[in-house]
């Protein structure tokens, strides 16, 4: 195996520890509107995810930066043309973070109420939009010769893509519904594991319109093969929240994005950004990336890296592994 085929197996890891990770941090933003009844409740939620949500996002500006050094041109072509959607997650993910970190700096409840509803809309927005973008990427965009984008923000909007969104918002909130069923305590719990059934039957609907879509359009047997175990986990971890094992749930439903994920890299392969123009003008890991001395050099980085990271997130999950209910709350909102 040639280093960029490595490296492009790399990214599909990284983007997939980002989307499993973050998914379920989007997924309890979503429910601050969805499942609290009050704001001992929003703050309940919120704590389930304020010791990890930073280091969640560790995963996306490594899989950014991976892809900018190991495939500089699929980063240029990706980043000039989906530049307003890219932008508008950008600015979603700065004010989520400001929301976490300011929510709590005054005490006035207008003030509070309103970082939380950042919170909803800034978790909301980057989880629909991470599907469209995917979406575009597997069916392939106007792409010139030049390995240029040449179409408009309206073809980013097609309906393969609108559903990419759909799906990646509701397995998301599916994700982030069953972390807090493995989180908390008290009704709280019951009340997430009652919506987390509800929530994973509309996934399950428009999951597998989505996968046979891609499957028929693009999917080989690999493909075939990973939306086969997606389907798969999200049954079983429909059945796991239905009976209220939590830890069961909330794994089963990380293999349906895990598996999900690899569909859509298995089915992208050797391209790595598709031209819907011309099959010649497409980016592929081969024309798309860096030199044989810059991949042999991230590589060394990379094996020294990884392991630290996981090590530290794995730690920080670890001490902050019980659960919490209202009667956690300190007295002060702040």
């Amino acid at each position: 195996m040639e280093l960029h085929d490595v490296w492009f197996v790399l990214i599909a890891v990284l983007w997939t520890g980002y989307f499993f990770l973050e998914g379920f941090d989007f997924g309890v933003g979503v429910l601050t509107k969805l499942l609290a009844r009050d704001r001992p409740e929003k703050r309940v939620l919120i704590n389930t995810i304020g010791p990890v949500w930073d280091g969640n996002e560790v995963w996306l500006l490594s899989a950014g930066g991976a892809t900018f050094a190991a495939f500089p041109e699929w980063y240029a072509t990706l980043f000039s043309g989906f530049y307003l959607p890219l932008l508008l997650i950008l600015v979603c993910l700065i004010v989520r973070g400001v929301a976490f970190e300011y929510r709590v700096k005054r005490p006035e409840e207008n003030w509070q109420r309103n970082w939380e509803t950042a919170i909803f809309w800034t978790s909301l927005l980057p989880a629909f939009l991470w599907g469209v973008a995917f979406a575009n990427i597997v069916r392939g965009v106007k792409i010139d010769a030049d390995f240029e984008y040449v179409g408009s923000l309206a073809d980013l909007l097609n309906p393969y893509a609108l559903l990419g969104g759909l799906v990646t918002l509701s397995l998301f909130t599916f994700h982030g519904t069953v972390f807090v069923g493995l989180k908390t305590v008290g009704d709280i719990r019951e009340r997430a594991r009652k919506l987390a059934v509800r929530v994973g039957l509309v996934t399950a609907v428009v999951a597998l319109a989505f996968l046979t879509w891609t499957q028929a359009d693009k999917g080989d047997g690999g493909s075939l093969a990973a939306a086969v175990v997606a389907v798969l986990a999200l049954v079983a971890a429909l059945g796991a929240a239905w009976k209220g094992r939590e830890g069961w749930a909330f794994a089963f439903s990380g293999v349906t994005i895990v598996a999900a994920v690899a569909m859509l890299f298995l089915t992208l392969f050797p391209n790595v950004m598709p031209s819907s123009l011309n099959a010649d003008w497409n980016l592929t890991v081969t024309n798309a990336s860096s030199s044989p001395y810059t991949l042999k050099i991230m590589t060394w980085c990379a094996g020294i890296a990884t392991p630290v990271v996981l090590l530290y997130q794995g730690w920080t999950y670890w001490v902050f592994r019980k659960r919490i209910g209202t009667q956690h709350l300190a007295d002060a909102p702040h």
